[in-house]
């Protein structure tokens, strides 16, 4: 149960009882035959769609829900809508504009701009001119960059608030495009997810996370392939030369290029030769530290890394590196805009043959391989949203074929307690997920869970039933550790139950078992009931558990009462909440639509999300 602020929504206050006073019941002995009963019975429940489409019946028909302009805090609780940069910047650009054709002409100014031209000098063995390779790397790097931004924006919209604290508590981000936090105390995150404009998310529709991932993580490793490319060829050439500012002198020219283009008379293009100083400045910082810190901070949003290398997450959280990755992103849209602005309006045809055919002059041959280049990118801008909707398994299928060898060498690494503590607690914890709603389900909770079992069966030596009394007889496990939602949110909160460790031990899993299903009392948005599959090796990872406390208290309703999983180098929506049943099973390929969980059978997510 969340610490409640004056500021935020209280929790339920119909939640049962702890049992943590309850008798304690003697273990049963195993019912092997009632254990395999019962596990027929849950896959019964289970649901899936036999055609893999992104249409009007897709996730629940979660309607679309639009959000607000984007906007940052400005002080304590006020909100400056981003909008308005757009006639404020042109009203600075014309005031920039007067004030440098003002000075332009000014004595000192001419003397400055003379002995500071705007570029500086290079070795003499620096490079001339550019290599047929930064064509196609040109090329290359925009045709991804635009699929990584657009999921990038579709990924922010599933949780449209950026933070500079680890925890998501409303009220306390800088950035949102969403409306503030409603007082419903069981308000989910997903609810709280907005669509994006048709053409700007890729997807596009609400909640298509699981496929913005696809894109953005699967695309991501091209990039980076094409990247580390990038830097070999740029040192083993020498090009290198021309990105770094190897001089002081670039302060003052840059200046001065600052002056010449506000003043509408621009300097002269040098770029085949030496690029001028600001052109040197924002390329040194695209290359040597916007690329780098896009790679830095989307691993510092992985749960597998972060609860490994706790020095660096204790100080560098998921939120700041979500909201370093935001404002990376904004960059690199900025560069961009600016970028080919200036390239087209300082000599087009020069600076398209620059760039796209490798020679210094005024032909047309950069330009039309400038133009075949733009048709790919428009034809992939615009086709990319509907073979997703058309092809969504394909989608998962390539970017899980393209990410997946990282994802399955993060997926093994092991997390050790004691990160955080009781004063690291998050003040506030969001709820997620489809709320139970059966009425076996609502007959446990009204009597506060007495008739309470949780059935263990499947490839194990000892099926059992647990109620909650055996389950708090069997020897503890606590542990303070930080949620990643797949969705971008995060919160540390303190879990008390038994580790899987013990229940594995107690049932005895046989050699086959690979894989350990949990299956919930809750349903999934196509109906059905919720359900997730586990690599069964973790299982015995220290920081994996049944919990049935939260913050020294019975688990609400909201959080997953009675019982929920716990396992720290997965993301959220593998820890299933309100549990009924677990199943040992040597392949999850028979068990609901065979994509090892309910968002990976429905939404198209993947089994094994360690970043």
């Amino acid at each position: 149960m969340e610490r409640p602020t004056a500021n935020e929504p209280k929790p339920p206050t119909d939640q049962p009882p702890s049992q943590s006073e309850s008798t304690p019941s003697p273990l049963p002995s195993p019912h092997a035959d009632e254990g395999t009963h019962a596990y027929n019975s849950f896959r019964s429940e289970l649901t899936y769609r036999d055609d893999d489409v992104i249409d009007s019946e897709w996730a629940g028909s979660i309607p679309a829900q639009y959000g607000v302009a984007p906007r940052v805090r400005i002080g304590a609780s006020r909100w400056f809508n981003l909008l308005w940069l757009i006639p404020l910047g042109f009203v600075l650009l014309v005031i920039g504009i007067a004030v440098a054709k003002g000075i332009r002409g000014l004595p000192a100014v001419q003397a400055f701009i003379a002995q500071y031209p705007g570029t500086s000098s290079l070795p003499n063995d620096a490079p001339l001119g550019f290599p047929a390779w930064v064509g196609w790397q040109h090329f290359l790097n925009l045709f991804f960059m635009i699929f990584i931004i657009r999921s990038g924006w579709q990924i922010l919209a599933d949780h449209p608030r950026l933070y500079w604290t680890r925890h998501s508590t409303p009220g306390l981000n800088w950035f949102r495009m969403q409306k503030p936090v409603p007082p419903d105390p069981l308000y989910t995150a997903k609810e709280d997810s907005i669509t994006l404009p048709a053409g700007v998310g890729l997807p596009g529709r609400r909640h298509t996370i699981g496929l913005a991932r696809w894109w953005h993580l699967g695309v991501d490793t091209l990039w980076l392939l094409n990247g580390l490319i990038f830097y070999i060829l740029l040192f083993s050439t020498g090009q290198w030369l021309r990105l770094v500012p190897l001089h002081w002198n670039v302060i003052p020219n840059s200046i001065s290029v600052g002056i010449q283009y506000l003043s509408l008379d621009w300097p002269v293009e040098t770029g085949w030769t030496n690029y001028n100083s600001l052109q040197l400045i924002a390329y040194f910082i695209t290359v040597f530290i916007a690329a780098p810190l896009a790679l830095i901070t989307g691993l510092g949003m992985s749960p597998a890394l972060s609860t490994k290398f706790r020095w660096i997450s204790s100080i560098f959280s998921i939120q700041v590196a979500r909201s370093l990755h935001f404002l990376v992103m904004c960059w690199f849209v900025l560069f961009i805009i600016i970028h080919v602005t200036l390239v087209l309006t300082t000599g087009a045809l020069r600076n398209l043959n620059h760039m796209f055919a490798a020679q210094d002059n005024g032909s047309w041959t950069g330009f039309w391989i400038f133009a075949a280049s733009m048709v790919l990118v428009i034809v992939g801008w615009v086709a990319a949203t509907p073979l997703t909707y058309r092809y969504p398994r394909k989608v998962q299928q390539i970017g899980y074929a393209l990410i997946g060898p990282a994802q399955r060498l993060f997926e093994h690494i092991d997390s050790k307690p004691g990160q955080y503590t009781e004063k690291d607690i998050s003040p506030y914890f969001w709820h997620n997920g489809k709320y139970p709603q059966s009425q076996e389900y609502k007959i446990l909770r009204e009597g506060s869970f007495a008739d309470y079992h949780l059935r263990i069966s499947g490839l194990v030596e000892n099926p059992v039933d647990l109620d909650l009394a055996q389950l708090r007889a069997l020897p503890g496990h606590e542990q303070i550790t930080q949620h990643f939602c797949i969705q971008g949110w995060s919160g540390v909160a303190k879990w008390g139950g038994v580790s899987m460790s013990t229940i594995m031990e107690l049932v005895k899993p046989k050699p086959e078992a690979r894989w350990v299903v949990f299956y919930s009392f809750a349903e999934g948005s196509d109906k059905g009931t919720y359900y997730d599959a586990q690599p069964v090796e973790q299982m015995s990872y220290e920081l994996t558990m049944l919990a049935y406390d939260m913050n020294d208290q019975a688990l609400s309703y909201g959080h997953g009462a009675p019982l929920r999983l716990r396992n720290e180098v997965q993301l959220g929506f593998k820890m299933v909440k309100w549990i009924k049943g677990i199943e040992f099973v040597e392949d999850f390929a028979e068990v609901g639509g065979g994509q090892g969980g309910y968002n990976n059978d429905h939404e198209f997510f993947g089994y094994s999300q360690s970043i």
